[in-house]
């Protein structure tokens, strides 16, 4: 059974790589073919962590998990409102360049954030069975929503998320 956290490191790599090809791209086509499967697999993945991690790291993290999940919420929200930028411009343009560069930007830091604090926390304090649970509920969340089909990509106010699940 796939670790949820290995998962989630799993879809970092593919950000990361995205991007880099995005840096390579020559046209408007391909700068297209490149940047929209990326936005929305940064919104399913925000979705996602949403949804499964951080709840369960607001409960069983330590003392930091509360001021990491807010941090995340935010985070997640300005990519959004990056993504949802880009689109209100043509491709390839300076303003359109601008949002992509935001949401590059806005999500580089909270990765290594949630590799080096987030992710770490969860692991020392969520049992291996946990872990293995929370995974598969992760490849089922993206199995039930292909290409984010049924998904709203809202922003969430962050104090309101962690008081839900801090209860």
């Amino acid at each position: 059974m796939d670790d949820i956290t290995a998962l989630i490191l799993d879809d970092h790599a593919s950000f990361r790589r995205a991007f880099a090809r995005l840096d390579d791209a020559k046209d408007p086509q391909q700068m297209r073919s490149i940047w929209e499967p990326l936005a929305l697999h940064l919104e399913i993945h925000a979705e996602a962590e949403e949804r499964i991690l951080y709840p369960h790291l607001i409960r069983r993290g330590g003392e930091d998990a509360e001021d990491e999940s807010l941090d995340a919420i935010r985070d997640h929200n300005k990519i959004r409102d990056a993504i949802a930028e880009s689109r209100k411009h043509e491709v390839g343009t300076d303003r359109w360049w601008t949002a992509v560069w935001a949401a590059r930007r806005e999500n580089t830091e909270p990765l290594a954030e949630e590799e080096d604090e987030g992710l770490p926390d969860f692991r020392r304090h969520a049992g291996d069975e946990l872990r293995a649970g929370l995974g598969a509920d992760w490849l089922a969340f993206y199995a039930e929503h292909p290409s984010g089909k049924g998904l709203t990509f809202r922003d969430k106010d962050p104090e309101r998320y962690v008081a839900k699940y801090s209860q």
